[in-house]
């Protein structure tokens, strides 16, 4: 079964890359399985066109090791990018207007917690890395691959514009457990595949903890509409106030009508 899937998901990369005008692919390399899996469809679709970006920023040093080790397997182009500095440019250039007269009264009466700031703040890494990608695809005419899956769309599990923007997304449709077993039969280092799932945004930081749910107990409400009522909510929910990421901005229902110029 698996093998087939992958045969079908390599062709769809290959000609999406055509369909595009495109010279090859892009990706980021996290250390997780989800990127080495398409890392690995990637690598077969398109050989020698292929660029394997890992783009750390206060990352693990096991994270570090791990995109090497994917990078190494597959024999793919790679580069490191520490994106430390520009992080921190940013960071303090926000910090800093923050800290002005004007917006200080403007917060004034907004609920800012802890726990917002850090996601705030933490989201700008993936931003971050979304603008690397770009650069590289533009410079080299290549595409942008998205190592999303189908388990972290349904909640909107992803940074908008960040690692949601993106040109095609491989695993879109398997859920989190498929790609686990995708990465079995191509042969994904075990060391990887049994890595704690995590987006990296900051230490100790891992999807399931985060979620508050297993990918196990996601996957089986997306597969079948049936588990834990908790689950089902927090599924649904989670499905609700996330559905703005998966739709293009809205655009007002306005027409104009241009048989006159308004004057009367």
């Amino acid at each position: 079964m698996y093998g087939e899937l992958s045969q079908k998901l390599v062709e769809w990369i290959r000609n999406k890359v055509v369909e595009a005008g495109a010279m090859g692919c892009v990706l980021g390399i996290s250390g997780g399985v989800d990127s080495a899996v398409a890392a690995s469809l990637c690598s077969k679709a398109l050989p020698v066109n292929v660029l394997g970006i890992y783009m750390p920023c206060y990352s693990l040093p096991q994270d570090t090791a791990d995109a090497r080790l994917i990078a190494e397997k597959l024999d793919i182009c790679y580069i490191e990018i520490n994106l430390e500095k520009a992080y921190d440019c940013i960071i303090e250039m926000l910090a800093d207007l923050r800290a002005t007269q004007e917006i200080r009264r403007f917060e004034a009466s907004i609920p800012i917690t802890q726990e917002i700031e850090k996601l705030a703040a933490s989201n700008i890494k993936p931003r971050l890395r979304m603008i690397t990608l770009y650069y590289y695809a533009k410079l080299y005419n290549y595409i942008v691959v998205g190592t999303g899956n189908r388990s972290e769309l349904e909640v909107g599990y992803f940074t908008k514009y960040g690692d949601g923007g993106v040109d095609i997304l491989p695993l879109g449709g398997l859920v989190k457990t498929q790609v686990w077993e995708l990465a079995k039969y191509l042969g994904v280092p075990d060391v990887i595949i049994r890595k704690p799932p995590s987006a990296g945004l900051w230490t100790g930081q891992t999807d399931e903890s985060e979620l508050g749910i297993t990918y196990k107990q996601l996957d089986e409400v997306i597969l079948t509409e049936k588990g834990d009522k908790r689950v089902i909510d927090e599924v649904n929910r989670l499905r609700a106030v996330n559905s703005h990421k998966m739709r293009m901005p809205a655009i007002p229902d306005i027409k104009l009508d241009c048989s006159t110029d308004g004057s009367k």
